[in-house]
């Protein structure tokens, strides 16, 4: 139990959970190879020319854990979510109207410092995303209305409203392209390693994970949460406020999200366009669901389908395997790592019957 309480012990047995993920992550590669094999290409040597490209050099590393960093931001938040019982598949939206807060705020605010201007962009994202998630967090709590259909919906809301702010009213002048105006240079994320594209924001995703495991973690507000997670009856009846922590752990996780598009936005395009986002909310569900929800696991998930990103080009132009499958890849880490969590809680009231007739037949 103390090593259970340090932060250390914490990152020990978040790694020791994450062997289901490891053989869902084998199963994917194995699939993956009976598909390279059926086009005429070794694996060894497709999955060698992704590793290349993703680890083979100064800047492909710093390409992989830029790529990174709005994965591990989203999915620090869906975590929170995930832990308090709650199915959010609202990441891309919130990612998206965190993208453009940010935005609006790196734009019409250019008298600002620097440092000032990059700390209310942050502000602006993470308050603009969280709003974004309270709003189903809010609508389950209060009316019991599914969060899944919810979230869904406020993605395409997220989306069109995107699409519609670049076509009238954010339109850069003299309008020939559908995109916001470039936000003012000092707001821009500055680089951590030179040639590389590694900006600040990674340093804030890897910061990210830590306020999320002190919340959940270290404070009264994150036992309770995870006590609604495990049994809202349960917490109910000593006193803990459910529909509260469903609201905050929606807040808190687009929050996180909102943070993750304005990392893109003051870190990679230093302006609003559609698509910006690159799906990155979508893939910041199954890099929660890799690492198990737990802030070292979801560390390395994140820096996994990162080189993921990145290496699938290098795959594609040294063997002429489609960049596609990369998310064959994902799709099956997806569906092995449900599977194994399925085949778990079955297992469990299997165990527990066996365990019972044991007693019994000790009785006797």
């Amino acid at each position: 139990m103390a090593a259970e309480k340090s932060i250390p012990g914490r990152l020990i047995a978040g790694i020791a959970n994450l062997k289901g993920s490891l053989l869902a992550l084998l199963l994917s590669f194995l699939i993956s190879s009976i598909l390279i094999l059926l086009s005429g290409v070794n694996p060894v040597t497709a999955f060698a020319a992704m590793l290349h490209g993703a680890f083979g050099s100064v800047r492909s590393v710093g390409d992989t854990l830029t790529k990174a960093t709005p994965l591990l931001l989203a999915a620090t938040g869906l975590m929170v979510s995930y832990r308090t019982g709650l199915v959010s598949v609202g990441s891309e939206g919130q990612l998206i109207i965190g993208g453009l807060c940010a935005t609006i705020a790196g734009v019409y605010l250019p008298f600002l410092p620097g440092p000032a201007l990059i700390a209310v962009m942050a502000l602006a994202g993470a308050v603009g995303g969280g709003i974004w998630g309270a709003v189903p967090g809010y609508l389950k709590a209060r009316l019991g209305v599914s969060e899944v259909i919810n979230t869904i919906m406020m993605n395409y809301l997220a989306t069109y409203l995107l699409s519609y702010l670049l076509d009238v009213p954010l339109r850069e002048p003299p309008g020939y392209f559908p995109q916001s105006s470039q936000i003012a240079h000092q707001a821009w994320l500055p680089r951590i390693v030179p040639g590389t594209r590694l900006h600040l924001g990674f340093v804030i995703a890897l910061a990210g994970v830590l306020v999320a495991y002190w919340i959940l973690w270290r404070t009264p507000l994150g036992f309770q949460m995870r006590a609604v997670g495990y049994n809202r009856i349960a917490a109910e009846s000593v006193g803990i406020k459910i529909r509260k922590n469903l609201v905050l752990a929606m807040f808190i996780s687009g929050a996180f999200a909102g943070l993750a598009g304005m990392s893109e936005i003051g870190g990679i395009h230093h302006r609003l366009q559609n698509g910006f986002s690159s799906e990155y909310g979508f893939d910041a569900m199954a890099v929660a669901l890799l690492g198990r929800t737990n802030p070292a696991g979801v560390v390395v998930a994140s820096i996994f389908f990162g080189a993921l990103r990145v290496g699938a080009g290098e795959m594609q132009r040294v063997v002429q395997v489609p960049a596609s499958l990369v998310f064959i890849i994902q799709g099956c880490v997806i569906v092995f790592v449900l599977m194994e969590t399925l085949l778990s809680k079955l297992q469990f009231p299997i165990r527990r019957k066996a365990a019972s007739e044991g007693r019994v037949a000790a009785c006797r």
